[in-house]
């Protein structure tokens, strides 16, 4: 009986280990697809490419590493939203409010950011390779 025990331990710690976490909280996806709306949501991690989220709602929301791949993002409210690490790439952003944000470590890399509120906003490292930043107190290199 031990053995046993011993056994299925020995080969179910080490699946457990090198599985990675789904942080997201399925409901709030859920939530967000059925609304357009997630304040407050804990969406860490999230595989949100391709979303229409125009307009919507996330403000204080927790995107941590989630992956907005082509999201439009197009008016979205993401006052005081956590972003940091989130994939970003080709992301629409026209008329986004990222007030008090957090985006250290983003990828914007082509992304569109037209007329976007930052006042506030964290944007350690992130990156903005090709990104299009017009009307928005962005600088693209320089000092």
């Amino acid at each position: 009986m031990k053995l046993t025990v011993l056994t299925a331990l020995s080969i179910a710690i080490p699946l457990v280990m090198v599985t990675p976490a789904q942080a997201e909280n399925p409901l709030h996806v859920q939530q967000l697809a059925i609304t357009g709306s997630c304040a407050g949501c804990d969406l860490t991690g999230a595989d949100l490419t391709q979303a229409h989220l125009i307009g919507a709602d996330l403000r204080y929301a927790d995107l941590t590493g989630a992956n907005l791949t082509e999201a439009n993002l197009e008016g979205a409210d993401l006052e005081g939203a956590n972003l940091t690490e989130a994939n970003l790439t080709s992301a629409f952003l026209t008329n986004a409010n990222l007030t008090a944000v957090t985006l250290d470590g983003a990828n914007l890399t082509s992304a569109s950011l037209y007329f976007v509120e930052v006042a506030g906003a964290s944007l350690d490292n992130i990156d903005l390779t090709n990104a299009q930043v017009v009307g928005t107190p962005i600088s693209i290199g320089g000092e």
